[in-house]
């Protein structure tokens, strides 16, 4: 059963009830990761190996993943799953090939300014392993780094319990054209992207999601590397009334708790019949679930019901969370969505499941979590691209613009700025 919480009254603030909770880090998983980034940086390559054999418990001593095993894992895969992922590769490729842009350029009096969109040198890619394989997330990292013009594709993958990584793993970096696969995960694999080791050479961006150890890690090295948002454990919010079936509303809670700890499932809902029905129906598929465990743990810490007074509140509460999946389950999704704020991606209707866009719908599946959907945003081809302005005046245009210049730069003090400007008008007249 979920938890419930009714903001129904006058007085409920949403802001004030639900924002408060998900704040803040965890201070032991913080120094933890610090601790962890600290060694990676002293010993490189030795950590890598100790701290693999603590966390995953083997020993590694091949950090890299040799490229013909990934060549070959292509062809070593099931034909049906080698067709679906070439399918949503297709898919996802085709959507974030539109994000390419006309380049900008703007004229005006003599003025030209244009702005050159440059790839980063090296990206770093982070895929989740330990409770399940996805394969799907190296398609969702690699292809709009390709996309963007990266040149290098560096990909860290934690190895199974045989200290490899899963051949589905391996065949999705194969299509997607990664070029180095390293059997190392956690936030160690994260501090090895940042600084490098001996076998892991620096990167320039790290993408991916993770669990909060990786998410924290992230954080950490921020500003040595770029990174694309807060992507944790995976967050929905479903926004339901009675047109779509309580079964429903309740798989698709179940199918992003199945992911395991510290991510969050929540119903909201303005009718108390939709609520105990949802309820009844995530205790008859969890019953029944392969992954039982992971969902009932998740949803103990993360599952919940709020009942608010109509849609619109609904929308409040949600923006409020500013969840990763925002489903849109109700008769009219459309005039909800305009009031959407804060989300990773919105799904609208009860025929688009968040499981569409996490695999096949071709938007990104790293999205923004623990509430940084309130300034970030998904994965992009932008992730990989620094924007470099790119300026050129005439003569006659820096003539037009001189007394501008000259004049902001008396007020700030910086005579250097206007004499750069009037030694120029002076050549000009000379």
């Amino acid at each position: 059963m979920l938890s419930r919480l009714d903001l129904r009254g006058g007085d409920a603030d949403p802001r004030r009830v639900l924002a408060g909770p998900l704040e803040g880090d965890d201070a032991e998983a913080l120094a933890s990761v610090r601790a962890i980034i600290a060694d990676v940086r002293d010993r490189g390559d030795a950590a890598l190996r100790d701290l693999t054999e603590r966390f995953d418990g083997v020993v590694v001593d091949d950090l890299a993943v040799p490229p013909a095993e990934v060549a070959a894992a292509l062809d070593a895969v099931a034909a049906d799953f080698r067709t679906a992922l070439e399918y949503a590769a297709g898919e996802i490729r085709a959507y974030h090939d539109a994000q390419r842009g006309e380049e900008l350029r703007l004229v005006r009096d003599g003025v030209e300014l244009r702005e050159l969109a440059v790839p980063v040198d090296r990206a770093g890619l982070y895929v989740p392993g330990g409770r399940a394989a996805y394969p799907s997330t190296v398609l969702m990292t690699a292809i709009p780094a390709r996309i963007a013009g990266v040149g290098e594709l560096a990909l860290c993958v934690p190895p199974g319990t045989d200290g490899r990584v899963p051949t589905a793993t391996l065949a999705a970096a194969a299509l997607a054209g990664v070029d180095e696969v390293f059997r190392v995960g956690g936030a160690q694999a994260i501090a090895a992207l940042a600084y490098g080791t001996g076998t892991i050479r620096p990167v320039d961006v790290i993408v991916g999601p993770g669990n909060r150890y990786v998410a924290l890690a992230k954080r950490e090295v921020a500003g040595v590397v770029g990174i694309e948002s807060n992507a944790g454990p995976s967050e929905v919010v479903v926004v339901a009334d009675a047109s779509v079936p309580a079964q429903l509303v309740a798989a698709d809670l179940i199918a992003q708790a199945e992911h395991g700890p510290d991510g969050a499932a929540v119903l909201v809902t303005w009718d108390d019949a939709v609520a105990d029905a949802v309820d009844r129906a995530v205790d008859e598929l969890v019953a029944t679930s392969t992954r039982r465990d992971e969902i009932d743990g998740n949803l103990a810490t993360g599952g919940r019901i709020v009942l608010v007074a109509d849609a619109d509140a609904a929308i409040d509460v949600a923006n409020v969370i500013a969840p990763e999946h925002l489903e849109l389950l109700t008769g009219d999704p459309e005039r909800l969505l305009g009031r959407v704020r804060n989300a990773g991606a919105v799904f609208c209707g009860p025929w688009s499941p968040a499981a569409v866009g996490d695999y096949v719908a071709g938007v990104n599946h790293v999205l923004p979590t623990g509430r940084s959907a309130r300034f970030a945003s998904a994965l992009r081809v932008d992730t990989f691209r620094k924007h470099v302005h790119v300026v050129r005046l005439d003569e006659g245009a820096l003539a037009r613009v001189a007394p501008y210049v000259e004049a902001i730069a008396a007020m700030e003090g910086l005579d250097a700025h206007a004499q750069s400007v009037t030694l120029r008008g002076a050549r000009s007249t000379a």
